[in-house]
């Protein structure tokens, strides 16, 4: 689960603009990661899943994945999204498929049918995470406040 220190690691990490390249571009102030993740733990204790810190072998903060709910007023509003986001340095090395693997297994424990992932069509990589994860497209949304196109995925649990 992250603790209020990974808020500092995550705003250092998501600070490589190849990180944001399909996140907003720009990073965000220390302040967005500090309330993101105690709002993961606030996910965890009620809903039994968040966005977890991925640790690398030494137990350095590398990023995250895991799961939450889309709260924005598009998209698939109410359901939940597994999401990840990892450093640039650890990129290609399998991590993000087998911790979304394991994400997926957390959330089908507790009871959840199924899951969304909202990613920007032009992410050839998180949408290949999204295939080997058996995820089919579902929708294609326009994000707000630019013409940007992001897909909807969706896996039955």
């Amino acid at each position: 689960m992250p603790t209020h220190e990974d808020a500092v690691a995550w705003h250092r990490i998501f600070a490589d603009p190849e990180v944001m390249e399909f996140h907003g571009g720009a990073p965000a102030e220390l302040s967005v990661y500090e309330e993101l993740t105690a709002r993961q733990r606030r996910h965890d204790a009620e809903l039994g899943f968040c966005l977890w810190s991925m640790l690398d072998e030494s137990g350095r903060v590398i990023g995250f994945t895991g799961a939450q709910p889309w709260e924005r007023d598009w998209g698939p509003t109410g359901e939940i999204e597994i999401g990840w986001r990892l450093a640039r340095e650890h990129w290609g090395k399998g991590y993000v498929t087998a911790a979304a693997v394991e994400t997926l297994e957390r959330v089908r424990a507790t009871g959840l049918n199924g899951v969304v992932a909202m990613v920007d069509a032009r992410n050839a990589r998180s949408i290949a995470v999204t295939r080997r994860l058996g995820m089919r497209l579902a929708e294609t949304f326009t994000l707000p406040p630019d013409p940007r196109v992001a897909h909807c995925y969706r896996l039955d649990l």
